[in-house]
């Protein structure tokens, strides 16, 4: 089902509907769907580099807004819709003790995770279900998510297709090893 919804993604990045279809994927990615933004952002830019921040930008809103709407599933819907969702990707199990700790870090798990290949819709399901203060919540949500998607595009404008394997391949694991440099920093700093 996954290489099938992977095929239909990249399948859309060259149709004249390209950024509406980026705009759904990116809404959808940040509250259920497994497929992220970027298996049509990167085809999209390689093919109008010239378009690469209009491209981030309609990936960024749609994101955002996405991640407002996985914040109501689990602030409104959390049991009939949210738990379900979190099923899906195994990360029910750890709802409990996470949400007892997780207000204290939140906003440090929305900038995690909207930069990391961790499922952002995890983050924004759990941010509403365990009531993460909802200004806390956007202003975390546009600076990864912004990061994210305005590193890719610059990555890509600068460096066309030869780039392209880099992001697909090691961008995750840069934007994952950056973070937990930065925590473990802080952590060190804290405690220490």
């Amino acid at each position: 089902m996954i290489k099938r919804l992977y095929d239909w993604t990249m399948g859309l990045a060259n149709t004249p509907h390209a950024l509406w279809a980026l705009a759904v994927v990116a809404f959808l990615e940040s509250s259920i769907f497994p497929i992220p933004p970027d298996v049509l952002m990167i085809p999209m830019i390689i093919a109008r580099p010239s378009r690469a921040f209009v491209i981030a930008g309609v990936a960024l809103a749609a994101s955002v807004l996405g991640g407002m709407f996985g914040y109501y599933i689990g602030w409104g819907m959390f049991e009939t819709v949210g738990r379900p969702v979190l099923e899906f990707y195994g990360k029910d199990a750890y709802f409990d003790d996470f949400a007892t700790r997780y207000n204290e870090w939140g906003a440090w798990a929305v900038l995690i995770a909207g930069v990391t290949p961790f499922p952002y819709k995890v983050i924004t399901i759990l941010s509403g279900a365990t009531g993460l203060n909802f200004g806390v919540f956007m202003v975390a949500s546009v600076i990864a998510r912004g990061l994210r998607f305005f590193i890719v595009a610059t990555l890509l404008w600068k460096f066309g297709a030869p780039i392209r394997d880099f992001i697909e391949r090691r961008l995750g694991l840069m934007f994952t090893l950056f973070c937990l440099l930065l925590v473990g920093g802080f952590y060190v700093v804290k405690f220490l």
